[in-house]
């Protein structure tokens, strides 16, 4: 008995160091291209947009279901909410999250002062 118990203890950890090892990631993404050499300020932009990561528990949420494009759709949207708007400076970024039954959502804010090129 003893020798067995051994072998799942092995095990176990064996796993359990491999779950602590692996995990998600992604290529850095830029927010915002550089504004123009010449803008003006236009108005103040805000955006958001949010994702969710789930279907089971807390500790193995795996579905992705629109996560990792919440930045750049926020930035978009942020862009959108001033017209003629070209580009964001002055941009800040903020994140929420929160759980419920199935899944967790996080939820980005862009905001900034939009701006337009001139020549």
């Amino acid at each position: 008995m003893g020798k067995s118990c051994t072998g799942w203890k092995r095990l176990v950890l064996s796993f359990s160091g491999c779950l602590l090892l692996t995990g998600c990631g992604s290529a850095p993404i830029l927010v915002a291209p550089l504004p123009p050499l010449k803008y003006e300020k236009v108005g103040n932009a805000v955006g958001e947009a949010c994702g969710s990561n789930g279907i089971l528990s807390p500790p193995l949420y795996f579905i992705p279901m629109g996560i990792n494009s919440r930045v750049e759709t926020a930035y978009q949207r942020a862009l959108e909410s001033v017209p003629g708007a070209t580009g964001l400076v002055n941009i800040e970024y903020k994140e929420k999250w929160f759980w419920w039954v199935l899944a967790s959502t996080k939820c980005t804010t862009i905001t900034g002062d939009a701006v337009k090129e001139v020549s």
